[in-house]
């Protein structure tokens, strides 16, 4: 019956579309032509992966299935993978969009390898952390990724992790580094962000006492990295370090967080604003704008993540890119690796940002009440 269907240029009945009764042959049913031509491969070589028999590569099989799941139809039930497990995300919220981009790609690659993601979000007045990995364990998952997690929170209790390891649950550790947790670390230089954004602005013409840092609660692993990149960036310029101090703010990493600091660093006479996120930069515009200045006209503003949306912001953003395809690939595969009992090093692997210009820097205007006439 399947090999005459087949003949007829028409997919088995149990690849139809919606999951329709079997046999079923209205408009909906796929043809063999439609599914070679998205694959592009041949009608015969269709029907051969659709009945599963052998003589397929590999490669060609799985471009035959995509093009089923791009067009629309479910693939045969005998054709459907096996998952090979379930692997927990534990991510702090989703209004940030650079936890999302990370969520994705984690997924991706998860999905690539066989496993079930798991994701589980730290909505304000839910689940904690800890409660949302005893959930997690009790559904018996593989492996937990966490990013930005109580890790990096150096007021948080590492024995939480420690607790972890002893009921056989491997992990990975994204964005924040705890020498008291023995596990994979993956994060990116947050010094050398801090650094390279602040170089951009001085390359730019800015004084250096007049470059201010908006970042969030200094209890974070990577708000003190940027913090210390910083200093030492505008040390090395010649900025004493108490001045330093009065150059920084810490506020929260959210839009309000970045308008708060905006209006300090704005008082104290800064020309550009490097910031601990795109959340934040986007908080310094508007602030600056509030107060009728000109972005980056009178006030270059530097983010971090760049997330995708960043491009397209009203100046685009002037950001230090997250190498975060690099960093969630890489997560995934030590994770995977401790699954099979191929225990990675517990270390932290660094990786290396990219500063991305836009159109949020340029060179610095004295505005009117910093000790010159504004051109």
């Amino acid at each position: 019956m399947v090999d005459r269907v087949t003949e007829a240029g028409t997919v088995p009945p149990q690849a139809a579309p919606g999951g329709g009764p079997a046999g079923g042959t209205g408009p909906h049913t796929a043809r063999l032509a439609d599914i070679a031509a998205q694959a592009s491969v041949s009608e015969a070589t269709v029907s051969r992966v659709l009945n599963g028999k052998a003589g397929v590569a590999a490669g060609t099989r799985q471009k035959v299935l995509a093009a089923l799941d791009v067009l629309g139809y479910e693939r045969p039930v005998r054709l459907r993978q096996r998952s090979a497990g379930l692997i927990g995300l534990v991510i702090p919220e989703l209004t940030n969009p650079i936890f999302p981009a990370f969520a994705q790609v984690i997924e991706q690659v998860l999905a690539g390898h066989g496993y079930t993601p798991v994701l589980c979000t730290q909505m304000p007045g839910g689940a904690t952390e800890d409660e949302l990995v005893d959930q997690l364990v009790e559904r018996g998952v593989n492996g937990i990724v966490f990013l930005s997690g109580l890790h990096a929170d150096t007021t948080a209790d590492p024995a939480r992790y420690v607790r972890l390891a002893g009921r056989g649950v491997p992990f990975v550790l994204i964005n924040g580094f705890n020498e008291h947790i023995s596990a994979p670390f993956v994060s990116p230089d947050d010094r050398a962000a801090a650094r390279m954004a602040v170089r951009h602005l001085t390359d730019l013409g800015h004084d250096p006492r007049r470059i201010g840092l908006a970042v969030g609660p200094v209890r974070y692993v990577p708000v003190r990295r940027k913090a210390e990149g910083f200093a030492q960036a505008l040390a090395e310029r010649g900025v004493p370090a108490g001045e330093v101090r009065r150059l920084v703010q810490h506020t929260l990493f959210t839009l309000e967080g970045g308008h708060a600091a905006a209006g300090a660093l704005i008082d104290a006479g800064c020309t550009g604003v490097v910031c601990g996120s795109d959340m934040m930069a986007l908080g310094v515009v508007r602030a600056a704008r509030q107060r009728g200045l000109e972005v980056p006209r009178e006030l270059s503003v530097v983010g971090f993540d760049d997330s995708e949306l960043i491009a397209f912001t009203d100046p685009p953003l002037t950001t230090v890119r997250q190498p975060v395809k690099a960093m969630a690939s890489a997560a995934v595969g030590a994770l995977l690796e401790e699954i099979g009992g191929n225990p990675v090093q517990h270390a932290e692997f660094v990786f290396q940002p990219e500063l991305v210009v836009r159109g949020s820097t340029a060179p610095p205007v004295v505005r009117a009440g910093q000790g010159a006439e504004v051109p």
